[in-house]
C-alpha cells in the first residue's frame, strides 16, 4: 500500500537517476575501452617499428637473412599456435564479424595471440601490417568488457566498436578515422548509444595523443594542388578500384589453394621460401612497406630511370601475391597496410609516367598520398576512413577534396568488378 501512494514525480525522479546511473556505467566502461585499447594499439605499434627496423637493417647488410627471417617468424607462429594457443587459428576481421552476433564473443587470448603474431609477422618480413591484429586484440578487449557487468550485454557491439576505434584512432594518429571505421566497416549502423561509446574512446585516444606527441607516420609537406591535375586523379582513382580487385582476389585465391595442403607445416615451409623469394628480389615488399614508402617521398621530386618505373611496376604487381602468401600460410595481418603500400607506389608511378610520357607537369607527392586513400578505400569499401586515416598519416588535409573524389571512384569502380572485399567475403561465408 506504501508503494501505491509513491508520488508520480518521486517514480520519475527515481527512473532518471536510474537511466543516468545506466548511462555512467555505460560511459566508464567505454573510457577504460579505449584507454586498454589505445595503450595495445601504441605499444604494438612502436614495438613493431622498432624490431622490423632492426631485422630489415641487419637484411640491408646480410642479403641471404631475407632468405631465413620469413621461415623462423612464420615457423614460430606455428608452434605458438600448436603449444601456447590451443591450436586455434586467428582469422582477423571475420572474427570481429562473428563475435557481434548474438551469443558470440572474443576470448581473452585473442588480445596476446593477434599481439604476438601480428608483432612476429611484420618483424620477421611477413609481407604484411599490424593493424588488423590490433583491429581483433581492440574489439577483444571491448568484448570482455561487455561480459563483466550483466547491464552492459545489451550493449556488445558498441563496447567492440568502442575497442576498435580507439585502436584504428590510435594506430593512425586519427580520432575520427577510428570512428568512421567503426560504423563503415564493423557496425553499418548508428544509435545513439554507439556513439556515445564510441566518441568517449577515441576521446581517450586523443588524450593519449596529445601526451605521447604522436607524430603523423608520413612527415610530408603539401602545400597545394592543381586543378589540371583532375583527370589524373580521376585516372588515379579508377586504376586504384582495378587494383584492389586484383588484391582481393590474389588473397581469397591463394587462401583457397593453401587449404588444399593437408599438413599445415607444409603450408609454413612453402610460404616461408616464396615470401623469402619475393623479398630477397625486392626488399621494398619487408613487412608492412612503410619504411618503402617514406624512401620513395624523399625522392619523388627526382626524375626517375626508366629502372625504377620498372621497379616500382613489379612491386605494386607482386605486393598482393606476397601478403597473400604470408597470410595463407600462418602469418597474422590483413590488407591495411598493403592497400597504403599499393597505392603509394601506384600514385608515385602514374605521376611519374604521366610527367615523363605526356608533361602532365603533376606533383608525384600528392599522387601518392592520394593514392593511399584511393587503394584503402576500395579495398575495405570506406572512403570516408580512408580519408581521414590517410589525412592523419600525412598530418595534413590540404588534399581533402582531392582524396574525398577520388576514394569515391576507387570504391565505386571496385564495387563494379567485385560485389565483395575481403572482408565482407569472409563475412558472407559465416553468414
Amino acid at each position: 500500500m506504501n508503494y501505491l501512494c509513491i508520488n508520480p514525480e518521486d517514480k520519475m525522479q527515481t527512473r532518471k537517476k536510474l537511466l543516468w546511473l545506466k548511462w555512467l556505467k555505460l560511459a566508464l566502461a567505454a573510457v577504460l575501452v579505449g584507454f586498454l585499447a589505445s595503450f595495445l594499439a601504441i605499444s604494438l605499434k612502436h614495438v613493431t617499428e622498432h624490431y622490423e627496423g632492426v631485422f630489415y637493417g641487419k637484411a640491408e647488410k646480410y642479403n641471404f637473412l631475407l632468405l631465413v627471417l620469413p621461415f623462423f617468424g612464420l615457423s614460430v607462429i606455428y608452434f605458438l599456435r600448436i603449444y601456447l594457443f590451443k591450436n586455434k587459428e586467428n582469422k582477423g576481421i571475420k572474427e570481429v564479424f562473428e563475435s557481434t552476433k548474438p551469443g558470440k564473443s572474443l576470448p581473452a587470448y585473442k588480445i596476446p595471440s593477434h599481439f604476438i603474431n601480428g608483432l612476429i609477422t611484420v618483424a620477421f618480413g611477413g609481407s604484411t601490417g599490424i593493424e588488423v591484429s590490433t583491429v581483433v586484440a581492440s574489439a577483444a578487449v571491448g568484448s570482455i568488457a561487455h561480459s563483466k557487468e550483466s547491464f552492459l550485454k545489451r550493449y556488445k557491439t558498441e563496447l567492440i566498436c568502442a575497442g576498435v576505434s580507439a585502436g584504428v584512432a590510435a594506430l593512425f594518429a586519427s580520432p575520427i578515422a577510428g570512428l568512421l571505421f567503426a560504423y563503415e566497416v564493423i557496425s553499418k549502423k548508428l544509435s545513439r548509444s554507439f556513439l556515445f561509446t564510441t566518441v568517449i574512446a577515441i576521446s581517450v585516444t586523443w588524450l593519449f595523443l596529445f601526451f605521447m606527441d604522436v607524430k603523423p607516420l608520413f612527415d610530408v609537406g603539401i602545400s597545394t594542388w592543381n586543378y589540371h591535375a583532375i583527370p589524373y586523379f580521376i585516372l588515379l582513382g579508377i586504376i586504384a578500384g582495378i587494383n584492389s580487385v586484383y588484391l582481393t582476389k590474389c588473397v581469397l585465391q591463394i587462401k583457397a589453394w593453401f587449404s588444399k595442403i593437408k599438413t599445415p607445416y607444409y603450408r609454413v615451409v612453402l610460404g616461408a621460401l616464396l615470401v623469402g623469394v619475393g623479398l630477397f628480389l625486392f626488399p621494398q615488399l619487408f613487412g608492412d612497406g612503410y619504411n618503402a614508402v617514406k624512401e620513395n617521398i624523399a625522392n619523388s621530386s627526382s626524375t626517375p630511370a626508366i629502372s625504377v618505373l620498372l621497379t616500382l611496376a613489379a612491386c605494386i604487381v607482386l605486393k598482393p601475391i606476397i601478403t597473400s602468401v604470408t597470410l595463407s600460410s600462418g602469418g597474422d595481418g590483413g590488407v591495411f597496410a598493403p592497400s597504403i603500400f599499393i597505392g603509394a607506389l601506384l600514385g608515385l608511378l602514374l605521376a611519374f609516367v604521366s610527367n615523363r610520357f605526356f608533361d602532365a607537369g603533376v606533383i608525384p607527392l600528392n599522387f601518392m598520398v592520394i593514392g593511399m586513400a584511393a587503394m584503402l578505400s576500395a579495398s575495405i569499401s570506406a572512403p570516408f576512413t580512408a580519408l581521414f586515416l590517410v589525412c592523419g598519416l600525412v598530418g595534413s588535409y590540404v588534399l581533402f577534396w582531392p582524396i574525398l573524389v577520388v576514394s569515391l571512384v576507387s570504391k565505386y569502380v571496385a564495387e563494379r568488378l567485385c560485389p565483395y572485399t575481403v572482408y565482407t567475403y569472409a563475412a558472407k561465408t559465416t553468414a
